[in-house]
């Protein structure tokens, strides 16, 4: 007898449904994880971008002493984030409430929280997804104080080259022959980003740093051909490029109608507009106190003397020549909104200033011609002649053969307003 066993096997259905439940489940995960999130991300990136903005807005405004909270809404507004509460907030806070800027009224921050909406997510249970981003801004104000901080030279070419181009002076700062340069009370700083030479140094040249505060700044690199004629050594390169034109108010300086004169029984020359083709007029020998706007070329010849205090003498298109057989005594006003200038060349004004005078030569007050190609010949200081001033040019060439002193003191020279500036912060 035979017996037949029949096993009856357990429905499948309900396995399958539940894969099947499993499998759309992920789907909708996917999508959600792939639409949701580039929206989330997308999100992020706009809010990011809306918080800079405002966030330099605000800035910009303080500055400017307008409304900066209502700008800095109205920036974020127009960026997508009008701050209804609901879909997003925009948070202004000066000081930062946290990050390194905490107590530093300086600084606005902006938080952008967004709420948005999600369209797959919302299936497993996460109907928003919240960013929150934040930018940080810094308002610098105008602050009256010497330019370039301790630095006595300054040379602001941005660029240049490392020799001298169809007759023109293209190194930033090249010291050659045998000239000695020393500063006292201040260093040396090079604008130029050139890589190879932005400071030459040749010959016998010789840089000389005389207190232990003070340095040699080069933004570019050097050629220094006797590293032992460069004090300190080596020199500090690599350093923050500065902006050209430099951040700093220039003078705002002019004679009116005033027309300077000469009095041929005293010598003396009178303050006022000079529009002759050289400056002083022949035979003077002293400078009444004031402005002098001169549309000519200053020169000292061989033999001739010159002395004024409390004078300022404003090149406003020609240049300027001492030779290095004249004696020179100027100095300029300790007091007035001018304080401590003492020759200035506009910006526009790029034509050359060379400075010298004799063994008895001295010059006192800020020399000042961001556009000019400056030349340091002479004031040898065997018997005290020295500038008194900090010298800044676009391009400075040292040579000679004298042992020349810069002695440079704020309280002797010209504090200007640093431009306002705004930035963002990291």
């Amino acid at each position: 007898m035979s017996i037949n066993h029949s096993f009856k096997r357990a429905s499948e259905k309900g396995q399958a449904i539940v894969i099947i439940i499993f499998v759309i489940v992920g789907l909708i995960g996917v999508s959600a994880l792939a639409i949701d999130g580039t929206n989330a991300y997308t999100d992020s990136r706009r809010a990011e971008t809306a918080a800079s903005a405002a966030a330099l807005t605000a800035a910009l405004t303080r500055i400017e002493g307008g409304n900066w909270r209502a700008a800095a809404l109205a920036t974020a507004a127009a960026n997508g984030y009008n701050n209804d509460g609901e879909t997003n907030t925009v948070e202004l806070n000066t000081p930062p409430l946290s990050g390194p800027y905490v107590g530093n009224s300086e600084y606005i921050e902006v938080i952008i929280t967004s709420r948005l909406q999600t369209y797959f997510a919302n299936v497993i249970g996460i109907p928003y997804i919240t960013n929150v981003v934040s930018a940080v801004s810094q308002s610098k104000p105008a602050v009256l104080g010497e330019m370039f901080p301790g630095y006595a030279l300054v040379s602001l070419a941005p660029r240049s080259e490392c020799e001298v181009i169809s007759g023109s002076r293209r190194p930033a700062f090249w010291i050659h022959s045998e000239a000695t340069i020393n500063l006292e009370g201040g260093g040396l700083f090079v604008n130029s980003n050139n890589p190879n030479c932005a400071f030459i140094s040749f010959g016998s040249g010789s840089v000389r740093v005389r207190d232990d505060s003070s340095r040699i700044t080069v933004v570019g690199g050097a050629d220094i051909q006797k590293p032992k004629l460069i004090t300190p050594y080596p020199i500090q390169t690599g350093a923050p490029y500065i902006p050209y034109p430099p951040p700093y108010q220039m003078p705002k300086l002019g004679c009116g109608s005033r027309v300077a004169e000469y009095d041929e029984f005293t010598a003396t020359m009178t303050a006022g507009n000079w529009d002759e083709d050289v400056f002083p007029a022949e035979g003077t020998k002293f400078l009444e106190g004031g402005i002098y706007c001169i549309n000519g070329d200053f020169i000292l010849e061989s033999g001739q003397q010159l002395e004024g205090s409390s004078v300022i003498l404003v090149i406003e298109h020609g240049s300027v020549r001492i030779n290095g057989a004249a004696q020179i005594n100027l100095s300029a006003p300790q007091t007035g909104p001018n304080k401590g200038l003492l020759i200035y060349m506009p910006i526009d004004n790029k034509s050359i200033l060379v400075l010298n005078g004799n063994d008895e030569s001295s010059y006192t007050g800020t020399i000042l011609a961001p556009g000019a190609d400056v030349r340091i010949n002479g004031l040898n200081a065997v018997s005290g002649a020295a500038y008194h001033s900090q010298i800044i040019g676009y391009f400075i060439e040292v040579d000679g053969s004298d042992n020349i002193y810069i002695k440079y003191k704020d309280e002797q020279n010209y504090d200007t307003l640093t431009m306002p500036e705004v930035v963002l912060g990291q």
